[in-house]
């Protein structure tokens, strides 16, 4: 993992093209480093939950090439590396685990959940909170070390949605997303992967009741 993160922070500050065409012999090596990487976690996320299996390495992880054309910012290269295990892979709108290393933010992060589900999904949840509260509550506890995400969440009480339910601020959420923020040296750790995957583990009740209602809202045709 050191050689992924001493070149994602070279690219960092050396985010042009020249650059990186001069390096890039050395792009390809940590590419296959990355994908390695990316096999290694979907397999130990398969190993306790097996909905993921069959998911390939490019089905998890991200082109480094930014989308320059609606961006202030021209910068012409990611300078973060994250690999998304779920369901039918990243594009599928299910659930599912997620590392991210971002070495020039110092940002190191684990999660668990739905990011931008649909309104007819947001629904689902919201009557899953509702009528299995308590089991909901109990998923987030069972996560030990991660919280609750709550940097996108609305406000106010959504319309049609009653404040007076037990667990209604659950209702104001619009990612669900279960967030465990480590830092550098958890990744530099020769276990690291399989020490990501087993926090992660912790997680899997809470991503199989928002599978449960996604599948649910994409059978009601919501």
């Amino acid at each position: 993992m050191k050689e992924i993160l001493d070149f994602l922070q070279e690219l960092s500050e050396n985010n042009d093209r020249t650059w990186f065409e001069a390096n890039r012999e050395r792009y390809k090596r940590v590419k296959g480093r990355m994908d390695e990487v990316a096999a290694e976690f979907i397999e130990a996320v398969a190993e306790f939950d097996p909905s993921v299996e069959g998911v390939r390495v490019k089905d998890a992880t991200y082109r480094i090439y930014r989308d320059t054309r609606f961006s202030k910012d021209k910068s012409p290269y990611k300078t973060w590396f994250g690999v998304y295990v779920c369901p039918r892979g990243k594009k599928s709108g299910f659930s599912g685990y997620y590392m991210h290393v971002e070495p020039d933010q110092n940002h190191y992060m684990l999660c668990t959940g739905a990011y931008c589900p649909t309104a007819g999904e947001i629904k689902s949840v919201r009557e899953e909170i509702m009528t299995e509260g308590d089991a909901f509550v109990e998923s987030i506890e069972a996560a030990t070390g991660f919280e609750v995400d709550w940097s996108s969440a609305l406000k106010r009480m959504p319309q049609g949605w009653s404040a007076e339910d037990e667990y209604s601020n659950y209702y104001r959420l619009r990612n669900y997303i279960l967030v465990k923020m480590v830092d550098k040296d958890y990744f530099l750790h020769p276990d690291a992967i399989q020490r990501a995957a087993h926090d992660m583990q912790r997680t899997k009740p809470f991503n199989d009741t928002l599978n449960r209602a996604i599948e649910y809202a994409r059978e009601m045709g919501w």
